[in-house]
This record gives structure tokens, sequence and C-alpha cells, in this order.
């Protein structure tokens, strides 16, 4: 569950980022400005949470399931993990499934000492890499793809532990976002394309690592700049910076969703404000999707910024229609579609006094399977609208994420299984209307997308994945092969 789309039910029907990472180094408390910016990534992240600290001679783990602050509001909770270097995750489990196993950082003892990892991201080869890794007699904790990093650096033969982590980094594909400890101090590093997001701040004589800047607010700390893609950043115990770049030049592909959904609004992303980032997403949907209306309705809280510029770019007046109740906990599962529909009645409530007798375009970020937009239409037919338009801040949403983001299957993607009119007829909408991909990069500052050499990650959109995918590829074959085994025979 993701607290950005309160809408979310059991069904899955919203995109989820599936963690954020916090580290800092050559803190006095490291533990506490580290569960401050966990607290604050909050939202990447609800499943569990870990933190572990060093103090110049021992590594100290806390790990739980739930939120930060059911974890680390105490202070009997910090004083467990003392010293000035502090590295944590918040984490909503794709890769490895659920359980304290899975719960990260993932600590394990090198031949150099201690070793701690918080990933952001997912490894699309891990599965391969793993079988090769146990075949040679590696044994694992846990199910996720981020101890497979752990084993190629315990089994490489490079002499320094910042060689060794390289070289394991070259043997991955997919996206990653890392917070390394080690007992000679930090090492933060970006996937060579940059799909996930890493940010740098500073705080006194204190250095911070962080998915988003929102995390460095928080606690007071000045936003540096970001990690670039493909840079280690190592950071002593004496305050020495440096930077690296052991992956040569790639084209940077981040993912485009941390605009239109991932990153908190306060947060500063590739260099612009979140916030404005989406309402000019909104203002570009205005343009490209006008409609006769009396209201624009934003799904909170995610919609609210695209429909703000959406409201400023029509002139059509901005109302919250949908009021949001702060007061109700997690929706578990549910045994019925009925019951599901109470739970989002239990956040929800239609603004009847307001949108009665009005015809009204409601802005959300994303439609993924399209029940809980269905359930949205309807509310606002129940409370009395004459027309409901339905306006999407980001193009159809018809392809898988492999790089750390929660998505269905694809055949449950309802933009994988219906063209634009369908769509509009199975969530009961007036009319139905994305933004263009082109239009989506225009409002992100980068102008139309280039079809040869895109500047985002956009393959949810597009299908046009920036890595190989070579578990998805190999189980492609095997499924294969159960289908038509007279092939394999031949």
């Amino acid at each position: 569950m993701n607290l950005t789309h309160p809408f979310h039910d059991a069904d899955g029907d919203s995109l989820r980022e599936e963690c954020g990472v916090f580290g800092a180094i050559n803190a006095t408390d490291a533990s506490a400005a580290t569960a401050l910016g966990l607290h604050a990534l909050q939202h990447r992240g609800q499943e569990a949470v870990g933190i572990i600290s060093f103090d110049g001679a021992e590594f100290y783990a806390r790990r739980g399931l739930g939120h930060v602050a059911e974890n680390f509001s105490s202070s009997d909770a910090i004083a467990e993990l003392p010293g000035f270097m502090a590295a944590g995750h918040v984490r909503y489990s794709t890769t490895g499934g659920a359980g304290l196993r899975n719960v990260q950082p993932l600590y394990a003892e090198l031949a150099s000492g201690g070793f701690a990892v918080a990933h952001n991201g997912n490894i699309s080869n891990a599965g391969s890499l793993r079988s090769e890794l146990v075949q040679r007699g590696s044994i694992f904790q846990s199910t996720s793809d981020t101890e497979v990093i752990i084993h190629l650096v315990a089994t490489s033969r490079y002499p320094t532990i910042v060689d060794r982590l390289v070289d394991a980094l070259r043997m991955l594909e997919g996206a990653y976002a890392l917070v390394v400890m080690t007992p000679e101090g930090m090492i933060a590093c970006r996937d060579p394309l940059g799909i996930r997001p890493l940010q740098m701040g500073r705080i006194g004589d204190a250095i911070l690592f962080a998915s988003e800047t929102v995390a460095f607010d928080v606690i007071g700390a000045e936003f540096v700049r970001q990690v670039e893609p493909g840079e280690l950043v190592r950071v002593d115990f004496d305050g020495n910076v440096e930077s690296l770049h052991p992956f040569g030049k790639h084209s940077p592909r981040p993912c485009i969703f941390e605009h239109v959904y991932f990153s908190r609004p306060d947060s500063v992303f590739d260099g612009r404000s979140v916030y404005e980032a989406r309402k000019a997403i909104g203002e570009q949907l205005a343009r490209e999707a006008p409609v006769d209306a009396d209201l624009v309705v934003p799904v909170p809280d995610s919609g609210v910024p695209a429909a703000i510029g959406y409201a400023q770019a029509s002139g059509i007046p901005f109302e919250l229609g949908i009021i949001r109740s702060h007061y109700v906990g997690r929706t578990f599962i549910q045994p019925s579609d009925g019951a599901r529909h109470a739970g989002v009645k239990r956040k929800h409530n239609a603004n009847r006094a307001l949108v009665e007798g009005k015809k009204i375009v409601l802005i959300d970020d994303s439609i993924v399977r399209g029940t809980t937009s269905l359930q949205i239409v309807e509310m606002m037919r129940d409370a009395g609208a004459t027309e409901v338009h339905f306006r999407v801040a980001s193009p159809p949403t018809a392809h898988s994420c492999y790089y750390g983001v929660d998505t269905p299957e694809r055949s449950k993607l309802l933009a994988a299984r219906m063209e634009l009119e369908p769509m509009r007829q199975f969530i009961r909408a007036d009319s139905l209307a994305f933004v263009s991909i082109d239009g989506l990069y225009r409002a992100v500052g980068e102008g139309p997308r280039e079809g040869s050499c895109p500047q985002f990650c956009d393959a949810c959109f597009t299908g046009d994945y920036p890595t190989s995918l070579t578990d998805l590829a190999r189980r492609d074959e095997r499924q294969q092969q159960l289908a038509f085994p007279a092939a394999k025979a031949s």
C-alpha cells in the first residue's frame, strides 16, 4: 500500500514504488537522522523498515514490519543503533516477497569486514546470477535480489572493497540506487542509466544520501546535487568525498514516473520541482484534451497538482469534489468486490453539495487495472454529477515495469487489453483522455520524445525497455517449452 495514492486497495490498482533509501556518515546522531529521513520517504515503501549503524568498531541492526514510526519513534530504538554512520531502507516487496529476512539493509560479514547495503530498484538478471552463485557454493539467507550483490562482492577477486563492488555491479542489469556501508566508510551509487534516483546532501560535517530531496528538508540539511548515473561517491570518516565513474558514458534514462507519481511533490527530481512538473503535465493535458465542464476535481492526493494545472490552463474552477479521510488505516485484503468498494468509501467521499448537477473533469495520475477509476466515476454519478470526464496525467500504462516498480502482469493492465473507447466504457466515463507521450516530455522540460534515444525510461508506456531483461526472457522461454514440448524435442 502507498499513501501517495489513497485510493489504492487490495486488488493492486495503482503503481507502487518498491522502496526508498537513506544514508548518513560523519553525523553525530546518524541513526536519528536516518529515521527522520526514512519518515519523509515513507510513501516509497510501507511494508517494512530497517536501519543499520556503525560506531567505528561494530555494526548494529534493527528491522521491523510496518511504518517508520511504528519501529523507530522511541529513544530506546535509536539508542540500539549507536555510531556516526547509518543507512536505512523503507520497503514495499515485489522481488523476494515479504518477511523479516528480506527487510533491508542487508548485512554480511565479508573477509574485509562488515558490509551493509540498502537498494532501491530491481536487478533484472538476479535470478540467473543467483543460480550461478548457488552452483558455485553460495548460500543465500534471503530471497531478495539485493543479496545477489553481496555474494558477487564476496566472491570478487579484486583487492579493494570499491573494486570488488564495481566488479559486482558490472555483472548486473536493471536498476539500482545503492547506499553501502563498510568499515572504511560509505559508498553511494546509481546504475549507468540512472533509472532509480539518488540525491546527495550535507548538514554540518555529515554527508547524506537519499532517494528524494525531501528527506534532506525534514532534517534541515542542504541539498548538494544528485548522484549522477553510473557514479560512485565514496565518503570516508575523515570527510573526504571521492567521485568515481567506472562504467563509461551512457545516455541517462531516469524513470519518468518519478515526475508523474512516485516522488513527493515537494521533492526535486532531475533538476526540476516535482510539483511544478505535475502542474505542467496538467496544463499540457488541458491543451490536448479540453472539455466543456463546470469543475475540475482531483483524485486525492496524487491528482492534485495536475488538476491545478488543468484548471489554470482551461479556466475551469478547481474544486475538492472528493474529500479524503486522513484517519482510516490500511485497507487489507477483502473477501469481495463489494467489501473493497466499501473500503474506498471509508477513505473518500464525494462532496455532494459541490458536484450535484455539475459537469465534472476528474484528474488522476494513472489508470492501472481500471477498477478504482470505475469506482471514482460511480461515486461522482451517485453524488449527482451530470457528466464525468476522466483525464489522466500520464500516457496509458500498457507494459509492466521490471526496474523496481510494482505493476500487475501485463494481461491485467487495462491499457494492454483495451483501446481508448473500450477503456472509457469500462470505467463508465462520458469521455476519457490521456496526456500524450510527447506532451509528457514537453511538460517535464525535455521537448518531444526522441524515438531512437529517449531521455527517460518510459517503458511502462512505450514498451521500450532500456536494458536487457534476462530473467524475463528465460521465463518466457521456459513457458514456451512447456506450452510446445514437441518444439523442444525437435
